[in-house]
């Protein structure tokens, strides 16, 4: 049989949280994403990441254990007792660190995505979660899925246990799209979860659970109406929204423009806005950027429908 020299995984962006669905609910964009590609060699033993693209500042580690696209990868060779030849690992980041946007989720998840194919998949698809958050815990040393479970399925996705691993695509009504807004500054996900209250009142978790559970209601029974009612974070958006210039006025502007929901994606600075269709999100695209503009502050703005696919094969 002959063996697979080399291929290339994309991995999307993803916003997390998706408002009060703290650290258990996300949904995958179209962009911006990762690439890993993985190759066979004779010229070592083991994985190596041997180049990483678009880390002008040298931030990320080249060690295995260190950078998110090598622990998922290694834990994946570790399990099956990989023995063959030497597998070199390139690692093209796409976007920014602490966007906001699961930048290091994307990572992870490329680089088991990868080396599975690679391996002609021992595992299916949705068995690569328990590695790419084991692997995103080096990143922000909590346990949590919200971003690699959709940038990994597609969908959206909540995911009731990460420690286990146990995830679940939401159904969503067709049309959906996000406008997804990155200030270009930089707020790592560590640091915002350090700000974070330890304790909320039994009103907030009452409030906070309903808003979470009627979303879940709404999608699925295609009651925007409902989506918009319960899109709403009462307890971390309050603690953080001073972290994202004009994050309220970029909100207001979406609101002002139909929004389902708005809030902060991810631990920030990017902020996401839901739309029933994409011409809602186009124009209100616009007038969220206009808040940055007339501020001068560089920023990014992507629309996309919600990006059904996940990790891929280029």
């Amino acid at each position: 049989m002959t063996k697979l020299k080399g291929l290339r995984v994309f991995a999307p962006a993803t916003v997390g949280n998706v408002a009060c669905g703290y650290d258990v609910l996300g949904f995958a964009i179209n962009e911006p994403g990762d690439e890993v590609v993985v190759r066979e060699t004779e010229e070592f033993e083991g994985l190596r990441i041997v180049s990483i693209h678009g880390d002008p500042e040298h931030q990320l580690p080249y060690e295995i254990n260190k950078n998110t696209a090598g622990v998922s990868a290694q834990m994946l060779l570790d399990e099956v007792g990989y023995n063959g030849p030497g597998i070199q690992m390139k690692l093209y980041k796409k976007m920014p660190f602490g966007t906001g946007l699961g930048s290091s989720s994307a990572s992870a998840v490329a680089g088991v995505v990868a080396v599975n194919e690679l391996l002609r998949r021992p595992f299916q698809k949705r068995e690569l979660l328990k590695f790419a958050i084991a692997a995103e815990q080096v990143a922000d040393g909590a346990i949590h899925g919200d971003n690699v479970a959709p940038c990994l399925m597609g969908g959206m996705v909540l995911v009731r246990d990460a420690k286990l691993a146990e995830a679940h695509r939401i159904f969503l009504p067709g049309g959906l799209h996000a406008v997804v807004i990155y200030p270009e500054i930089q707020v790592l996900t560590k640091d915002a979860r350090d700000i974070l209250t330890a304790s909320v009142s039994l009103e907030q978790h009452v409030q906070q659970s309903a808003n979470l559970a009627s979303m879940i209601i709404g999608f699925s029974n295609s009651d925007l109406e409902l989506v918009r009612r319960s899109m709403r974070d009462i307890i971390i958006e309050p603690q953080r929204a001073h972290l994202i210039p004009h994050f309220y006025d970029v909100q207001q502007a979406a609101f002002d423009h139909d929004a389902l929901g708005c809030s902060i994606s991810g631990a920030g600075p990017a902020i996401f806005a839901l739309f029933a269709n994409s011409l809602l999100a186009e124009k209100a695209a616009v007038q969220m950027s206009k808040v940055y503009k007339s501020q001068k502050m560089k920023h990014k703005v992507y629309v996309s429908p919600i990006n059904m696919t996940g990790a891929h094969l280029v």
